[in-house]
């Protein structure tokens, strides 16, 4: 329990607006909770969130620890009162969830604390209390992989050091299929082949760059597809990365001329369709183990699938 008493210059504030300042991490919703069951309680007694502050009032809050640090990324998961995750598989080693597109992964990709993948799992595991920070010398669940803001699909987290050792490992190692929807202007010739090239990224315009020839710094990049459908001058691809590159799918199929539906990055957009970010979704994933996984041995051959991708439902629905 924390005391806090209001001097002059707090007082007259509302006690909801004056939590926001003094305990940032926690969350309004989950403020207006405990002032409704009395963990947080004024002069001793029962408050509202819209009490007028005086001085010399003293605040209780019979609320954890860890809502008083300081607002840092490592701890951005106590900001999120209500996580919100398309969960495909969980167990006690591992999670894996359905990321929709427009959400980050990591606070690196530009987003505020409390608003990526990261902190909704973290969030997620905490409130279950699978997971305790306090009382971990340094793990914190963790990502596997990472996939683009824009990019829907599978992202796989760690919910112990083992698994995420052993993961981290295998995908590394490419023990693993991932495929991935996508939807192309035109139609790729062959239906069925391999898109093989050089890439290489350009940072400070945060994009890449594919040539049929290799290039000082570039890496030989190489994606497997299949024309599954086309109709109105669009194709609806399944890819298999043999490399695993930054925007490698997208930059691969703009090089030869099939940019994604919606990418305007590598493309143009297509006045024709409402779409302002790239038809891509990472929608299968398979575990191929070729060596010892350990704790994780189990998931060998098991394969998992996000059952509705936005982009196939509403341009061809006959792939439901």
């Amino acid at each position: 329990m924390k005391e806090f008493t209001i001097g002059k210059n707090d007082a007259g504030q509302r006690l909801d607006r004056y939590l926001a300042k003094a305990v940032p991490l926690l969350p309004a919703s989950l403020a207006q909770k405990y002032i409704r069951i009395k963990r947080i309680k004024r002069n001793g007694g029962r408050c509202q969130r819209d009490d007028r502050l005086e001085i010399g009032d003293v605040l209780q809050l019979y609320i954890n620890d860890e809502f008083f640090d300081a607002p840092r990324e490592d701890n951005a998961y106590l900001t999120v009162a209500a996580p919100k995750l398309n969960i495909v598989y969980e167990d006690d080693q591992i999670i894996l969830v359905d990321k929709r597109p427009g959400l980050a992964v990591h606070p690196h990709d530009g987003a505020e604390y409390g608003r990526t993948l990261i902190d909704h799992i973290q969030a997620y595991l905490y409130q279950k209390r699978e997971w305790n920070p306090r009382g971990e010398n340094s793990f914190a669940p963790a990502l596997c992989n990472r996939i683009d803001r824009n990019t829907g699909g599978i992202v796989i987290a760690a919910k112990t050091a083992e698994a995420l050792r052993v993961m981290n490992q295998k995908i590394k190692d490419r023990e693993m299929d991932k495929r991935y929807l996508a939807i192309v202007e035109g139609i790729p010739k062959p239906q069925k082949g391999t898109l093989k090239g050089y890439l290489f990224k350009d940072a400070k315009k945060n994009r890449v760059f594919v040539t049929d020839t290799p290039q000082t710094g570039s890496k030989s990049c190489e994606t497997r597809y299949e024309v599954l459908a086309s109709h109105q001058g669009i194709s609806l691809v399944e890819c298999e990365l043999v490399t695993g590159r930054t925007h490698q799918i997208r930059a691969q199929f703009a090089h030869a001329g099939h940019p994604l539906l919606g990418d305007g990055k590598y493309g143009k957009l297509d006045k024709r369709f409402d779409r302002t970010y790239q038809a891509l979704y990472s929608y299968k994933l398979t575990f191929q183990f070729t060596t010892g996984a350990g704790a994780l041995a189990y998931l060998n051959g098991k394969s998992f699938q996000v059952q509705k991708v936005d982009f196939v439902e509403e341009y061809f629905p006959e792939y439901r």
